[in-house]
């Protein structure tokens, strides 16, 4: 774990968004982390209304925290997750912010329009369980304690 991360989640949970319509999915995320090495508070909106929402801290989402990390899926209800992309990119407060696709998805035009749309990584959801556990896993270990994120302001 790089010195930066040790110092800011010695003192406080890593704060992960989880934007997934499936509750299996969201199941199986919670239970990785909790699996994890590291102390997260996961939040789970199920669309991408509702995810812009509680990055701008809009209705029941005022007291919202600065998510560390986003864990974005692509096919989502009411707006979908290449439109939450976009819009997270095009906001200077919340452009920072790591976004990672998990999806279902390995068509080349979704991996190409979501790096164009400057996504961070791009992870297609394994079917079997252990895996899925895993790949979750590693991503907490990659993002909180590899990767020297900005601290929150």
């Amino acid at each position: 774990m790089t010195e930066n991360a040790k110092k800011t989640f010695a003192t406080r949970p890593v704060e992960i968004l989880l934007v997934e319509d499936n509750p299996a999915d969201v199941a199986l995320t919670g239970e990785a982390l909790q699996e994890g090495k590291m102390l997260n508070n996961l939040h789970v909106v199920n669309d991408g209304v509702e995810a812009m929402e509680f990055l701008h801290r809009e209705g029941k989402y005022q007291s919202a925290p600065r998510p560390d990390l986003i864990l974005l899926d692509l096919n989502l209800p009411r707006k979908n997750g290449r439109e939450v992309l976009e819009e997270i990119r095009a906001d200077p407060a919340l452009t920072v912010i790591p976004v990672v696709i998990m999806t279902v998805s390995k068509d080349e035009k979704d991996v190409y329009e979501t790096y164009r749309l400057h996504a961070n990584c791009y992870i297609q959801k394994p079917v079997r369980f252990g895996e899925f556990i895993d790949i979750v896993k590693s991503i907490e270990n990659f993002w909180f304690s590899i990767v020297m994120l900005p601290s929150q302001k």
